[in-house]
Parts: structure tokens; C-alpha cells; sequence
């Protein structure tokens, strides 16, 4: 333990904010006036957390448990969130899939339910007296939440909790962007940043923030403890075992199909994909599909009913454990993709992929005016490249996505350049080599020295330490 924590003292203490090494001295060192003075009197920290999506969830349980594991007081959540943070003991006020809507034309139908479950969750806050307010993603309910809290405190003249949100908003992609920067400063205290130079910019605005990684490579670390620093950057599952488990014919081709977390835009992708599979079908021999469904319980209702009428044999990989879906990515040809994180995750995989985009018109015609920027998938965006074939807009079609994953089946030069890239793109998503090789898992095997996660919660308990109430 002591090791670990000299480890990650090492790494970051000579940082503008010292990390967590500074919390585990004598508790008559804190002062009574920090909130974690206050966390000491009331004999446990109180964490108020909320996700609205399958992706913000596995963010927010790995933080819950470096906070538990860091932590010299129990610490006690409450708030909103799905399976993965149920795991780590929150009993959600509500279900997470209740806010868990994409768009802009796709929210309004949703905006009465919303409102309401805002304000269940504003006053569940205020009644939980939380130390600390963590929101994950999801900024459109997140960052009213925080509002409404700040509003709320300020008008009873009382001290609030510290307002944190994991996941810096993509103030780089949107024109206007980063002149609304300045004004979450009124209502956030501090932002963990997930790609590089996110945190600079937020600085230079007013908002405090720091690069703490992207929490994707997690999954890496969990899944190649023990391996060399120079693997930490790509996961391959058991294609074998895969093979086994499913009986996968010899010679058979398997594509990975991920048609996104969130009900709106799976109902509207996995008709495109299923008439993209017909298609393929005539040209490729022994077609074998994998679905990956994202652990929302409307998700997996969708899919389970939409894919009896599947037109090639189908093999549903259920969303939540990384093995599973590795094993199924290393056993798959190629993969095709909802824009998302999981473009990142065919990049850990080593696994090319297409990525397909279709949203309601409006919606469409409002990214077109807005978007500064000409991709959509992460890797393309942070090397300015077109390394990842996109299918956007109209151009999504079955017709279009037929086309380019036949090609990318058949050109081995398309495929190495997706691997090449990978490297650098896993290298810009992690804060230093450094890190990577300083990971260590802590004795109980619950939580990854080093690892965003653990830098967002040293960064939680050395704010609370020093900041007076």
C-alpha cells in the first residue's frame, strides 16, 4: 500500500494539486475548517454521484472504488446510476436509462420526464447533504444539476458541496465552444479532462480542470496486469475460446456489429446494420454477426425481440465485462460502429472497423451548422486523419456501408493503417509512459494505482481536504 501510494506521489506530486498522498497523513493534521474536516466529524464522506449512460456508468463505478480504496473515512454514495455502479453499493434513485436520451429533436419528446426526474434528483441532493457532487458525462443533465444545487445553497446562504464533472464537454468540436467555458466555472469546481490539452484550455478559461486519461484504457490495465508497459496500449482476447463457446464454423467470417448504449440511437442504427448484413451475405461465404449490447435494460428488450428475424446467424455478447467482448472482437474480422467510445475500443482491440452515424434530421442539419470540425470518430479527430472509414448523414446507407467494409475486408492496406495509428492513439489518450509503467494494482484487486480513475479520486479527496467550508 504504502509503495502504491509512493508510486502515485511520484508521478504527480510535483503538480499544481499534490495528488492524494497528503490525505493519508494524521487526521489531526486536517484542518477542521476542509471538508474533509467535516468528513472526519461526521465519520464518513459523502459522495452525491450521477451517470446517465452505460459509458458515464463504468466511469463513475471505477471512481467509486479508488474513492472507497483512498478514502481514510468510509464513504457513503448516493445519486443515479446503472449496473456498474449498483455493484459498487448505489441504490439509484431512479433508472439511469430514465435520462439516458441522445439528440437534440430525439430530447423533446423526453423534456417533461426529464424535468421532473431533475428534480427529484436536485432534492435528493439537498437532502443527502453530500461532501462532494460528481457528475458523469451526460452534460445536458449533468450541468443543470450542478446549477440548480449552486442556485439552491446560494439562496440559503449555506456552503455547498464541490461540484466535479468527469468528462470535459467537447467544447473543441462546436463553434462557440469554449466561450461557454466560463460560465460552468459559476457551477463546477473542477473537471477531469479525457483527452489531451482539454485540461490547458479549460485553465486558460477560468475552469479549474486536470488530463487524468481516457477511461477506456482501463480495460487494459485490468485485463494485462502483470504484462509490460509496451502492452498496457492493446487488449486481444481468446479467439479460441470464442470459437469454442460458439462453435464457429472453420473458414466462417465473424463482424462484430455495435450499434450504440442508448435505445434512440440503436433503434435507429440496427435496421441500417441488419440491411447491411443482408447484403453482405451474397458475397461473403459462412457470415457469422456478433452483436454487442450495451447493459441498458431497454437496449437489451430491443435486440432481443428485433434479432429473431436476423438475416445471418447472430451471436448477442451482453454488455458489462471486458473479457466477453474482447474474446468476440479478437475472433471478429472487422467491426461496425455507432459513433462513439467504441471506436476507441477497436483501436485497443487492434480490430478495423467502420463507424456509421444517422440521427433525426434536425439534429443532422443543427451538427452541420454547428460541427468545426470534419470527423466524428475519436481517433480520426485526434490525429486529424481520415485513419477510420466514417459513414455520416446521408451517406449512411446500407448500400454505402456495404461497400466499405467489403473494402476493407479485402484491402490489407486499410487494415494495417487502422493498426499503426493505434499505438498513437492509446499513447495521446494517456496522461505519461510514466503512468503506464507506474500502474499497480492494489492487494485486494479491487482498483489500479495510476489509472484515470485513481487520479480523479486523489484529486476529489486533496480538493476536499483543502478547501474550507
Amino acid at each position: 500500500m504504502v509503495m502504491a501510494l509512493r508510486t502515485v506521489w511520484r508521478l504527480y506530486g510535483n503538480r499544481r494539486r499534490p495528488c492524494v498522498l497528503g490525505v493519508w497523513r494524521s487526521h489531526a493534521s486536517i484542518s477542521g475548517n476542509s471538508v474533509l474536516g467535516m468528513a472526519a466529524r461526521d465519520g464518513e464522506l459523502r459522495a452525491f454521484v450521477v451517470a446517465g449512460e452505460v459509458s458515464g456508468d463504468t466511469i463513475a463505478s471505477r471512481l467509486m472504488t479508488a474513492l472507497k480504496t483512498l478514502s481514510p473515512f468510509p464513504v457513503r454514495f448516493a445519486g443515479v446510476g446503472g449496473v456498474m455502479m449498483s455493484k459498487q453499493g448505489l441504490k439509484s434513485l431512479f433508472p439511469m436509462e430514465d435520462i439516458s436520451v441522445m439528440g437534440i429533436w430525439e430530447l423533446m419528446p423526453h423534456l417533461g420526464k426529464i424535468r421532473v426526474k431533475l428534480k427529484e434528483t436536485v432534492d435528493a441532493a439537498l437532502l443527502f447533504q453530500p461532501h462532494v457532487v460528481v457528475t458523469v458525462d451526460s452534460k445536458g443533465f449533468s450541468f443543470r444539476l450542478l446549477k440548480l444545487l449552486r442556485a439552491r445553497h446560494s439562496q440559503q446562504y449555506a456552503d455547498g458541496p464541490i461540484h466535479f464533472h468527469y468528462v470535459a464537454p467537447s467544447f473543441w468540436a462546436w463553434k462557440g465552444g469554449q466561450a461557454r467555458l466560463k460560465n460552468l466555472a459559476k457551477f463546477v469546481d473542477h473537471i477531469f479532462c479525457i483527452l489531451p490539452n482539454e485540461a490547458e484550455v479549460c485553465e486558460s478559461n477560468g475552469l479549474s480542470a486536470n488530463f487524468v486519461g481516457h477511461p477506456i484504457l482501463e480495460d487494459a490495465l485490468e485485463l494485462n496486469q502483470g504484462e509490460d508497459a509496451s502492452r498496457i496500449w492493446k487488449l486481444a482476447g481468446s479467439r479460441e475460446n470464442f470459437w469454442s463457446k460458439h462453435q464457429v464454423p472453420s473458414g466462417g467470417t465473424i463482424i462484430s456489429l455495435l450499434p450504440g448504449s442508448r435505445l434512440q440511437e440503436v433503434a435507429r442504427m440496427l435496421p441500417i446494420f441488419a440491411e447491411t448484413v443482408t447484403m453482405l451475405k451474397s458475397s461473403i461465404l459462412e457470415l457469422l454477426t456478433v452483436i454487442h449490447v450495451a447493459p441498458n435494460q431497454h437496449v437489451e428488450d430491443y435486440i432481443d425481440g428485433f434479432v429473431r428475424k436476423w438475416p445471418v446467424p447472430v451471436i448477442l455478447i451482453p454488455g458489462g465485462e471486458a473479457q466477453p467482448k474482447y474474446e468476440a472482437l479478437s475472433a471478429s474480422r472487422i467491426a461496425l460502429c455507432t459513433s462513439g467510445t467504441v471506436a476507441v475500443e477497436m483501436q485497443l482491440a487492434r480490430l478495423p472497423c467502420v463507424v456509421a452515424y444517422r440521427a433525426h434530421l434536425l439534429t443532422e442539419l443543427f451538427i452541420r451548422y454547428k460541427a468545426k470540425i470534419p470527423y466524428i470518430s475519436l481517433p480520426n479527430i485526434l490525429l486529424n486523419t481520415s485513419v477510420i472509414p466514417e459513414a455520416l448523414f446521408e451517406q449512411c446507407t446500407p448500400g454505402k456501408l456495404t461497400s466499405l467494409l467489403m473494402e476493407l475486408i479485402h484491402d490489407e492496406g486499410l487494415r494495417e493503417k487502422q493498426a499503426l495509428a493505434a499505438p498513437e492513439v492509446m499513447k495521446l489518450l494517456w496522461p505519461s509512459e510514466k503512468l503506464a509503467k507506474g500502474a499497480q494494482r492494489e492487494s485486494s484487486g479491487k482498483c489500479l494505482y495510476g489509472s484515470p480513475s485513481m487520479i480523479a479520486a486523489s484529486t476529489i479527496l486533496d480538493y476536499v481536504k483543502t478547501t474550507s467550508i
